[in-house]
C-alpha cells in the first residue's frame, strides 16, 4: 500500500513539474523591469531569474546586420549619442538605424540614461549588440552556469509604411533574420513572431518548421486575424488587456497556445494563469519566482 501511496505521489509530482516546464515564462527584451533592454546583460540576467523563453526585438541596419532594438531609430528614452548627448524626442527619427552601418550604432549608449517608465533599471553604458553575440552570448552562459537552454522570441520590428525608409520590405527582412537563425542552428528553438502578417507569412512559406507567434495590440476577431494569416501559428500573443477566457478557449480550441503580453504584476499574472493562458510575457521575470502554477 505504501508503495501504491508513494508511486502516485511521484506521478502527481511528474505531472505538475511538466505543467510548470511546459509553462512559457518568457523576459520582455530580456529583463526591461530590471535591466537596460534589448542588451547582453538583460538576457543574461532573465536566464538566472529562470525564463523559459528570452524575448527580443530585431531591425536591421544600413550594412544590413540583425541589430536588437526595439525601434529602428535610437529612442529618445533610453538612447545617448556617442558623445553623451540625449536625443529630443522630435528627433529620435532622424537617428534611423537603417541608415546606419552597425559599427555606427553600437557607439551609441542605451544603458545608462534612467528610465522614466522603469527607474529600478540597473544602469550602465550598453550598446545595441548583433543578434548573433546575443545568441553566442546565451549559449556561452548557459554552458558555464549549467542552466537549461532558452527559447528565442525573435519578434520582427516593422513599422507602419516604414519599407525601404527604416527597414527592408518584409521577405528580405525575415530572410535575414533567419539566416543568422540557422546559421547558429536555433531553428529548433527559435519563435519568429510579429505583428505585420507578412513576416510571418514568409517565415511559414520558405521555414514550415519553425514556430511562430502572431502579436496583437488592438481589439480585433481572433477568427479573423487567423483567416488573414492564412495559417495556424504556434502561439497567439495579444495584449494582456485584451484577453479574456472566451479568447483563451478559442485559441485551444484552434490547437493555438496563447501567450499574452505585457503582465507585470504578481496578481495579474495569478489573473492570467487562472483564465488558461500557456504562458507569460513579462517585463519582470523575478516575478515568476513567486508564481505558483495549477496543475492541468
Amino acid at each position: 500500500m505504501m508503495k501504491k501511496y508513494l508511486l502516485f505521489g511521484v506521478a502527481v509530482l511528474c505531472f505538475i513539474q511538466g505543467y510548470s516546464q511546459s509553462f512559457d515564462k518568457q523576459g520582455q527584451r530580456g529583463a526591461r523591469g530590471l535591466m537596460p533592454e534589448n542588451t547582453i546583460g538583460g538576457m543574461l540576467r532573465a536566464l538566472d531569474l529562470g525564463v523559459t523563453t528570452l524575448g527580443m526585438n530585431v531591425v536591421i541596419s544600413k550594412d544590413k546586420q540583425v541589430v536588437l532594438s526595439h525601434e529602428p531609430y535610437f529612442n529618445n528614452e533610453i538612447s545617448l549619442t556617442p558623445d553623451g548627448k540625449d536625443i529630443p524626442l522630435k528627433d529620435e527619427k532622424k537617428y534611423n538605424m537603417y541608415e546606419m552601418d552597425y559599427d555606427q550604432i553600437r557607439k551609441y549608449d542605451v544603458g545608462s540614461k534612467v528610465h522614466k517608465r522603469y527607474p529600478g533599471q540597473q544602469k550602465y553604458r550598453a550598446y545595441k549588440p548583433l543578434l548573433s553575440e546575443v545568441i553566442d552570448s546565451v549559449e556561452a552562459y548557459v554552458k558555464l552556469h549549467k542552466l537549461p537552454k532558452p527559447n528565442y522570441a525573435i519578434e520582427i520590428k516593422t513599422i507602419r509604411k516604414g519599407d525601404l525608409e527604416f527597414h527592408p520590405e518584409p521577405a528580405e527582412f525575415s530572410q535575414l533574420v533567419m539566416d543568422v537563425v540557422v546559421k547558429k542552428k536555433m531553428v529548433k528553438r527559435a519563435i519568429i513572431q510579429a505583428f505585420d502578417i507578412r513576416c510571418l507569412q514568409y517565415v511559414h512559406e520558405h521555414y514550415p518548421k519553425v514556430r511562430t507567434a502572431l502579436m496583437i495590440d488592438e481589439k480585433e476577431d481572433f477568427e479573423n486575424n487567423i483567416k488573414d494569416l492564412g495559417f495556424s501559428p504556434t502561439f497567439y500573443s495579444p495584449y494582456a488587456v485584451l484577453v479574456g477566457k472566451g479568447l483563451v478557449d478559442r485559441c485551444h480550441e484552434a490547437g493555438i497556445r496563447i501567450v499574452p503580453w505585457t503582465v507585470n504584476s504578481l496578481k495579474d499574472m495569478e489573473y492570467m494563469v487562472g483564465l488558461g493562458v500557456d504562458g507569460i510575457i513579462t517585463d519582470y521575470p523575478n516575478l515568476f519566482q513567486r508564481l505558483e502554477l495549477p496543475v492541468k
